[in-house]
């Protein structure tokens, strides 16, 4: 028996034959004798590539959801990079190159240009251009892109593999994928996550292993090759006990989400698009927590207009048939970019012209989301949210242009409804404040990713910082409890829609913080609700929350109770509730 150790991206057991995909060389020639025809070529392999991008966003945002397929559309946009097709007619036209060595060098020479810039995320493109400039040299040399048809059941070993290639894998035949090269937070790393696959990456792997019997064990992140019948036995039985406990889950839909000793928190779900809705209601979230509304503008080539936002938003608002919808308004900028906002280049991107600063800079464009948001809640029951707020200023600048486009919709005669208005909580500057902005909102969301990020200085998007990287960080935990604290000294409902939100080893402390709403993929709801069902906070067993694990002087009194809390109408800084 052979085991090699990996990184896991999915805790989880595949059991069966591995198909190596040894990726075969295209035969590139250099050069031709007929630049016209070869221009023609390349044309043809561009417009097949659109074609075949197209099927994969459709296939990846029915299988991983909208969030999740961006990839592909940001693909199709980088196809028509103008900068991109004209290195490569160059090359035909000038050179007299054939059409794949032309595509071939320039996607060669983009993706080294990506690879050598200090931000991460620009980095992480140099595998797109290799992916598309890879699928038009294999359309152009016509060789083979993917592993054979197969009859049975597979796991497939690879020294890499895209995004594409992992979409077009048949997913009623794949068991899982264990790669040599690979990041946790690739596109492909995050596509398999959410197509339930499980997988390891950074494995030592050989073509020795094609046709061999193996055990995927994500849990302890390794792959056994050529199994003993113990071992095969024993992991075969929790692979069984994890389907059991995954169809256990379905019988909790339409249960409520309430602690053995009566405590009820509302588990929410977030979004990215329309398509998502239907995971949503099939994994019987309350509402959605956080309809992450910057897709709609980097789906879209140009800047989506009122009356397109509105269909988005009315028709999801209407799917959820009355259950609450909150809309984060744009939150672009940082690591999320559209070319056609013209955003200038930023040493420090993420601390930089983003979410409502470029909203209150340019009213254009928030006060056309603002009055679809506002027509759409006619239909359902809409909130809105503004991201990146850290100050009350902010939030009054915000509440003015909202109350601007409704007065000018009422005005103009359209139909509106009315909106819950919350705030994202993720900066420590916006715990600080937190009594005053509660003050001026109904509900605060703690976005985790950010407030973690802020808080230890640490960039999230460079993997060379992982080790420093620490999400349960007392000082992250001490911030989220005094902004649930605030909140409900001024009657504002407190929520999470960041990763820890679906953290299993932090829902007992999230409960006893006293937390009123939990937003998680959808796929993360039913095993949360379990959790919190099987949880007893009056028994004194569930973990404590940071600022009772710091040591009081013996007189100190007991705890509030949160509804205690909850009753009171003053602020810390002296200021009356409004």
């Amino acid at each position: 028996m052979i085991t090699a150790k990996g990184k896991s991206i999915l805790k989880g057991i595949a059991i069966g034959k591995i198909k190596f995909l040894a990726k075969k060389q295209a035969e590139i020639k250099e050069n031709a004798a007929d630049p016209a025809a070869e221009l023609k070529r390349y044309e043809d392999a561009r417009a097949l590539a659109s074609e075949q991008l197209q099927a994969l966003y459709d296939k990846a945002a029915l299988e991983a959801g909208e969030e999740h397929a961006a990839i592909f559309e940001i693909h199709m946009m980088m196809l028509e990079d103008d900068d991109y097709v004209e290195a490569i007619t160059e090359l035909i036209n000038s050179d007299g190159k054939t059409a794949e060595f032309a595509v071939k060098t320039t996607g060669e020479n983009f993706a080294e240009t990506f690879a050598s810039m200090d931000d991460e995320y620009m980095k992480a493109r140099a595998a797109d251009v290799r992916d598309i400039s890879g699928r038009m040299v294999n359309i152009l040399t016509g060789a083979d892109t993917g592993p054979a048809d197969s009859d049975e059941p597979f796991i497939i070993v690879a020294e890499d593999l895209a995004p594409s290639e992992t979409v077009q894998l048949d997913k009623s035949k794949l068991l899982g994928f264990v790669t040599r090269l690979g990041s946790t937070n690739s596109h492909t790393a995050i596509l398999a996550r959410n197509m339930n696959i499980p997988a390891l990456i950074g494995t030592e792997i050989s073509e020795d292993w094609d046709g061999r019997m193996a055990i995927i064990d994500g849990y302890n992140s390794c792959i056994y090759i050529d199994p003993t019948e113990e071992l095969l036995r024993t992991l075969d039985e929790k692979r069984v006990r994890d389907l059991e406990q995954r169809a256990m889950l379905q019988q909790l839909k339409g249960q409520p989400n309430v602690t053995l000793d009566g405590r009820t928190i509302n588990l929410y779900a977030n979004i990215g698009n329309v398509s998502d809705v239907g995971m949503v209601l099939d994994n019987d979230a309350g509402g959605i927590g956080l309809f992450r509304s910057e897709f709609i503008y980097l789906h879209s080539a140009t800047f989506p207009t009122e009356d397109e936002q509105f269909a988005i938003y009315k028709k999801v608002a209407e799917m959820m048939g009355g259950k609450k919808v909150i809309i984060r308004t744009l939150d672009i900028g940082a690591d999320k970019q559209a070319d056609y906002f013209n955003l200038p280049k930023e040493e420090n991107p993420a601390l930089g012209y983003r979410a409502i600063r470029i909203c209150l800079m340019q009213h254009d464009i928030f006060k056309a989301q603002i009055r679809a948001i506002l027509r759409a809640a006619a239909y359902g029951k809409v909130s809105i949210m503004f991201p990146m707020i850290i100050s009350v200023s902010e939030v009054k600048q915000a509440k003015a242009i909202l109350e601007e486009c409704r007065k000018e919709l009422l005005a103009e005669g359209k139909e509106i409804g009315e909106v819950e208005i919350g705030i994202m909580i993720e900066t420590p500057a916006a715990v600080m404040v937190a009594d005053e902005l509660a003050e001026e909102v109904e509900f605060f969301s703690i976005g985790t990713n950010d407030l973690t990020q802020y808080t230890l200085a640490i960039d999230r998007q460079n993997p060379k910082l992982d080790p420093f990287y620490d999400s349960h960080h007392p000082a992250v935990l001490r911030l989220i409890e005094m902004t649930v604290q605030a909140g409900h000294r001024h009657n504002c409902w407190v929520g999470i829609c960041g990763e820890l939100g679906a953290d299993p080893t932090l829902t007992e402390t999230f409960l006893r913080m006293g937390l009123d709403e939990l937003s998680v993929n959808p796929g993360g709801i039913l095993s949360l609700r379990k959790i919190i069902r099987e949880t007893d906070l009056g028994g004194g067993k569930a973990a404590a929350t940071p600022a009772e694990q710091e040591e009081k002087p013996a007189e100190t009194p007991e705890p509030e109770s949160v509804e205690q809390t909850k009753k009171k109408k003053f602020s810390l800084f002296g200021k009356g509730k409004k």
